[in-house]
């Protein structure tokens, strides 16, 4: 190899690798010298030097440097040089997509489905792979090599030569990406997501306010006839979505988390000490409050961050609740009925949330 070759392929390899020419001509560098200290046995005070202009080959030790042609090495050390020199290349590609991938965790990317390994998909992202482990994937979806997909960057690692990226289709995350995509008023802050929860490939409660009033958060996501909350809910494939408007008062959140429930805010009763929050609901409303099988007092708790307890009137008064300073106390109206001469406890009022 002349120096004009050897200019040209480090030039081929860092515009298809995306690797720095300088991280290139080191790991050339280590590599010839590695070969020579086995070929001619000296020690390790060898070091190489290559022109970045000229391409030309010198090698300094403790007498002096002097030029060195690869050739004078012999065919077993040119060898070992060159499979010292890809290795090198394999680790600087591994730390170049490491780099880039490692600050796109959480983010959205688009793959196409190339195979099985065990129990994770394989999903080619063009220069590399990622792995969409059985735990991260929706139950109920299925894909064929050659399906398109997307997912979120879950966690990017080095793996001895390699990088392994891991990417999921149950984070809320890949919610709150789709509607960035969909919906140009949150890509531009005038929309913010506040919290998305989800039980992947049933249902997700997302919480939405918008920075300007004249704007409608709600039928900013929706869109026109439906057409963007449509796109995720494909995307998604079919899971259902209920966007709600985020309120800083733990009742208004609550009333709103529990939709499509109706429910009268001074039917919410907050006890700040355990963080629980009951709330009473016509019978009519219990089954719509409560969801199937719990499901969405499960997700407006998640939502609201409290524990949310729905009881109807008659539960709620033959338990012996009453309301003390806007929240549920328990045992307050046998007290009363027993005529004891015992004060009724104070009870902190509840802060906003």
């Amino acid at each position: 190899m002349n120096f004009e070759d050897l200019l040209r392929m480090i030039d081929i390899l860092h515009r298809e690798k995306d690797i720095p020419k300088e991280v290139l001509f080191l790991g050339l560098e280590d590599a010839i010298a590695t070969a020579i200290r086995k070929r001619l046995g000296v020690g390790e005070d060898l070091v190489v030097k290559i022109d970045r202009q000229s391409g030309e080959i010198a090698v300094e030790d403790a007498e002096g440097e002097y030029e060195m042609d690869l050739a004078d090495l012999g065919r077993i050390a040119a060898q070992a040089c060159k499979q010292a020199f890809i290795q090198k290349v394999r680790e600087a590609e591994r730390d170049v997509l490491y780099d880039e991938y490692e600050t796109r965790v959480g983010s959205l990317i688009n793959g196409t489905v190339q195979r099985f390994d065990n129990d994770s998909l394989v999903v080619n992202l063009g220069r590399t792979e990622a792995y969409l482990p059985r735990e991260e994937r929706v139950r109920g979806e299925t894909f064929a090599p050659g399906d398109r997909i997307r997912a979120i960057v879950l966690e990017v690692r080095k793996d001895g030569p390699r990088v392994r990226i891991i990417v999921s289709r149950t984070h809320p995350d890949l919610v709150r990406r789709l509607f960035e995509l969909e919906v140009p008023e949150i890509a531009d802050n005038i929309i913010e997501i506040k919290r998305v929860v989800r039980e992947p490939g049933y249902r997700t409660k997302m919480a939405v306010i918008s920075q300007d009033p004249k704007i409608d958060c709600i039928g900013a996501c929706v869109g026109v006839r439906g057409s963007r909350i449509k796109a995720v809910i494909d995307e998604l494939r079919g899971e259902r979505i209920d966007i709600i408007r985020w309120s800083d008062s733990l009742e208004q959140l609550v009333m709103n988390g529990l939709k499509p429930a109706t429910i009268a805010l001074d039917n919410i009763y907050a006890n700040v000490d355990n963080h629980s929050v009951v709330v009473v609901v016509d019978e009519d409303q219990q089954s719509l409050a409560i969801g199937k099988k719990g499901q969405n007092v499960r997700l407006a708790s998640r939502l609201c961050g409290w524990d949310i307890d729905i009881k109807t009137r008659d539960e709620f008064e033959a338990e012996g609740f009453t309301r003390v300073d806007g929240e549920a106390v328990e045992g307050e109206a046998d007290e009363a009925e027993s005529g004891g001469d015992e004060p009724a406890a104070s009870v902190p009022s509840q802060p906003g949330s």
